[in-house]
């Protein structure tokens, strides 16, 4: 069985500067992408708030630099997802998806976030015929088209800002009769001659027979004016919070209700010893790239200083 030092799952922000920093350390880290190599930024288009990039820089292409980045300074990036991790002794070993076993000295939990969904059945049967959680990656497919955003937060709001670059039109569906995001995404919105808000409403359902061709939608849900009624769309994009992708610890780290990993204070320890979370996966709050970056950052270095203390 192969043995590293350090072994960091997940390939996002936190994941890559985990294995660049833990590289320049000459840990020799391995790092497997998960699912979605470059993680969850990826799903946008460019990125305005990276330190470094005064123009903004393609999602995609930032991941690409970090991932070359830290290849640079040794780290060995693989593809293959982690199915399972034994944490009850040391060196902790991990099962990949192709039935390969890795002992590590050190982990780092970088597994990221993944997009909410209402949870109506319709979602299910739409998905992929007019259902979706990434603008981004299918936006294009509406390109003059009606679609519909779910969400009230920053999130949403990028999201309907950038369909709106490709859409005829574009609707909000907000349950509260306020917009969460901050005041420059409200402004982006609320300027945008395509995007329309539809404050205190929610959806019932979807309807279509070659996909979705519309929403069943109620104003004001359980009141007495309360109003229900059809609105025909295209398309409709989930964009409603995440879920913490670490159902593989769950029952052998500490974690709150929603599944975020809990770490020691401002620390990136977990409950395991040298067990160590980054990013998304263990931040209910921020959830920005340069904040996962930070946090990769600082689990590298408690890893190397892990190792050292029980050299």
């Amino acid at each position: 069985m192969q043995q590293t030092k350090c072994l960091i799952i997940g390939s996002g922000p936190a994941g890559y500067t985990a294995a660049l920093y833990a590289g320049r350390a000459n840990l020799q880290p391995v790092l497997y992408c998960g699912l979605q190599p470059g993680g969850q930024l990826t799903t946008t288009t460019i990125v305005e708030n990276f330190p470094g990039y005064p123009d903004g820089v393609d999602a995609n292409q930032l991941m690409m630099d970090l991932r070359t980045q830290a290849e640079r300074f040794g780290a060995d990036i693989r593809d293959g997802i982690v199915t399972d991790v034994d944490l009850t002794k040391q060196p902790y070993v991990v099962t990949i998806d192709d039935g390969s076993q890795l002992a590590a000295d050190t982990i780092i939990v970088a597994t990221g976030a993944s997009a909410k969904y209402l949870g109506l059945p319709d979602e299910e049967k739409y998905k992929g015929q007019g259902v979706s959680a990434c603008a981004t990656c299918d936006g294009f497919f509406y390109r003059k088209k009606v679609v519909a955003v779910v969400g009230g937060g920053d999130t949403a709001c990028e999201e309907a800002s950038y369909l709106a670059g490709l859409a005829a039109k574009v609707y909000m569906i907000v349950r509260k009769p306020y917009l969460r995001a901050t005041d420059i995404m409200k402004q982006r919105v609320e300027n945008n001659p395509k995007i329309e808000i539809l404050y205190e409403t929610n959806t019932l359902g979807l309807y279509g027979d070659n996909g979705v061709e519309g929403a069943h939608l109620v104003w004001r849900k359980g009141e007495a004016d309360e109003r229900r009624y059809d609105l025909p769309i295209d398309g409709f994009f989930l964009a409603i919070g995440h879920k913490p992708n670490t159902d593989l610890f769950r029952g052998k780290l500490k974690m709150d209700e929603t599944g975020y990993i809990i770490t020691e204070g401002h620390s990136p320890r977990t409950s395991v010893e040298g067990v160590f979370a980054a990013g998304d996966c263990a931040d209910p709050d921020y959830r920005q790239a340069i904040v996962a970056a930070g946090s990769g950052c600082t689990a590298a270095m408690e890893a190397e200083r892990y190792i050292a203390s029980k050299a």
